[in-house]
This record gives C-alpha cells, structure tokens and sequence, in this order.
C-alpha cells in the first residue's frame, strides 16, 4: 500500500491524497511504502522537475520541461526483502516512469540509482521528434547513509545525462524504516552541511555570494537568426554575460559571438533560439505567443562546464522578459538583468529581439 500527503509549504493548507500522486510547484511530495502488515517501510518527501532536450525532425534542438504527475501511479514500489531490494517507482503522462533504488549493507543503506524514462512517441509533449521510442537515463547515486537515519538534502541537487537534466531539491529518504516508525535523526547531504538554504529553480532572488566574483568587461555584442522554410524567421542581436553561483562560488562568463555555434526553430506559437560554444553546452532562449497579440521570453535552459570538470544546469519555464507586440521587436539598449533562478542570472547588453513575424529578414519596428 502506498498513501501520499501533499505537504503545504508555509502559509497554505494541508491536502491528504491517498493512492493518486500530484505534485505542483509549491507542494512537496510525500509518501509511505507499507508492508504487509500495514508497517511503514519506506519513506520518501522530494521536489523535481526534468528537462529534456531532444533533436526535432528538422535536425534543430527543443528542450522540454516536465513537472506535471498529477496522472502518476506508483506501480512497482516495494518495500524490499531478502531477495529484492526496496525501490520507488512512479509512472506519469505517456510513458514518463522514474525509479529510485536501494541497497543495504550491515550498517547503512545507499541510493544505489536513479532511473528515468520517457517516450518521445508521445505527440504532444514531443511533436516533432527525429527519432521515436521509449529512452531511459540512469545515474549511479551511491549516498550510504547509517541504518535507521533519514537521509535530507534541500539544497537543489542535479543529475544530467544525455540531454536530460533531472532537478531534486526538499528530499527526505528513508528506506529499511525499523519498527513502522520513520526515524527523527538525519543524515545530511554536503550541501546541507555548509548551508541550510533551499534554492529551488524557479526562485528569482539571487543569494548572497561568499566568494566575490572577478569583474568582467562588456561583453561583445553578437547577431544571431534561425532561418525556415520562409527565410529567417528569428533575429536577436545582443552582448550576454552569464552569473551563476556554485558551491557559494560567483562565476562570470562572457559570451563570445565569434566561437559561439547558434541554430533554433520557429513554430506559429513558440521559437527557440539556441547558443552552444566550448564552455556552454547549451543556452537556451524560448518565446512564447500570449493573447494573440504579443511575444514574450518565456523560458531559459543553460548548461555550463565548469573548470573541475562538472556541469552546472539550470532551467526555468515561466519567465516573462522581452514583451512586445507580435509585428514588432523588443530593444534595450541599457544593461538588463534575466532572473532565471537564485543561482544563475544573464546580463544582457545593446539587446534587440524579434522571434516571429520577421520581414525580409530585417527587424520591425
């Protein structure tokens, strides 16, 4: 039996939903894997979200994000024997499915991996997907954590892999619960040790750096368009300067447009420009139709490499930069700021955009 609770986050009311699983950004999930004799013994509490990048029929690039269980059944979770280790299993949408693995030893238990599926046959999450079928990603983990302790990390925590960023943040663990009885003494992850501050993906106020970053010069402003069927059908024309804070680290980059790869793709409601150079795996600008009659920069997807070899991602799909009515482009010439989560911000410089209705390849008014 499994029952999950829809934890409030301060200031809202308590939701109790036994066998159906929902998740909405200001909620964290909880849930009880029991055994036969109705024991609690597993427990589990996280937040997250995916995205995915996928090549489209065109040989251009689209990032999706998915934060929608609301259709999730949990087919599979179990709480483990001495055949079978316990493990949590959730399918959503059109076969979207996520499993987490355990592992026991004499003294401690690990979160041996984590797996996640998707099926990119599914049309509307994935309209225009080069290639069809069920994909899997799985990430060894290998957190051992003392026996009877509950494993927290609030810190946002990621793991990417072939295109896939998955984003977990407010997580309490328990497997091989003793006795039906969840335990009260925590084990922490590392980021939890050195700051107890959650920074979840959507948040808009960025911390305060304990390491000041190196001054950086205006960076060189570059022109970019994505082209169609009909011409060119995006332009953009601006100088970007990345921020982003890692390990309480601030780090600058400046976007050079003379080794900096562009390509995007454009549809009636929404275009993608997307930057990509030897320090940016993929910086990703989305804009959206709203209304009817106006455009707007809806989301942004980045990953960075980073000097010791890691990579740090980010992504947010609910921005609202850049509004201008559909027929003309957005200027600013003064330097803007982007929000696009506590950790990483874009400085923008002597920046121009028109993402639909581009006339002979020149920008509106």
């Amino acid at each position: 039996m499994v029952c999950f609770r829809l934890s409030p986050v301060p200031g809202t009311g308590l939701v109790l939903l036994c066998l159906v699983l929902g998740a909405v950004s200001s909620y964290a999930l909880e849930f009880n894997v029991t055994d036969s004799e109705k024991a609690v013994c597993l427990f589990a509490k996280w937040q997250m979200n995916f995205t995915i990048r996928y090549e489209t029929t065109n040989k251009t690039y689209k990032t999706v994000t998915i934060s929608d269980f609301s259709t999730a059944s949990y087919n599979g979770s179990v709480c483990g024997d001495d055949q079978n280790n316990p493990k949590i299993v959730v399918q959503f949408g059109s076969g979207f499915s996520w499993t987490v693995n355990f592992t026991k030893e004499e003294s401690t238990y690990s979160i041996d991996s984590i797996s996640f599926s998707y099926n990119t046959s599914d049309k509307a999450t994935f309209p225009d997907a080069k290639d069809k079928g069920i994909l899997t990603v799985r990430d060894a983990v290998g957190f051992r954590i003392p026996l009877n302790d509950m494993f927290r990390c609030n810190s946002l925590s990621t793991l990417e892999n072939s295109g896939v960023v998955q984003y977990y943040w407010d997580v309490h663990v328990q497997a091989f619960v003793q006795n039906g009885t969840v335990s009260t003494k925590e084990y922490l992850c590392e980021k939890d040790k050195t700051s107890t501050t959650v920074v979840p993906i959507t948040s808009t106020a960025a911390p305060s750096p304990t390491t000041a970053p190196t001054p950086k010069e205006k960076p060189e402003v570059g022109s970019y368009s994505v082209n169609n069927s009909n011409g060119t059908c995006l332009l953009a024309t601006m100088g970007l300067q990345l921020n982003f804070t890692h390990n309480k680290v601030v780090s600058i980059i400046n976007i050079n447009p003379n080794t900096t790869d562009f390509t995007g793709s454009c549809q009636p409601r929404s275009a993608l420009l997307s930057l990509n150079s030897s320090n940016v795996k993929y910086l990703d600008f989305v804009f959206a139709v709203k209304n009817e009659n106006r455009f707007y920069l809806k989301e942004v997807n980045v990953s960075v490499y980073l000097v010791n070899g890691s990579v740090f991602s980010i992504a947010n799909n609910n921005l609202s930069y850049w509004d201008a009515p559909l027929g003309s482009s957005y200027m600013c010439n003064k330097e803007q700021t982007i929000s696009v989560s506590g950790a990483f911000q874009i400085n923008t410089f002597d920046l121009r955009v028109q993402p639909f209705n581009v006339m002979e390849g020149k920008y509106s008014t």
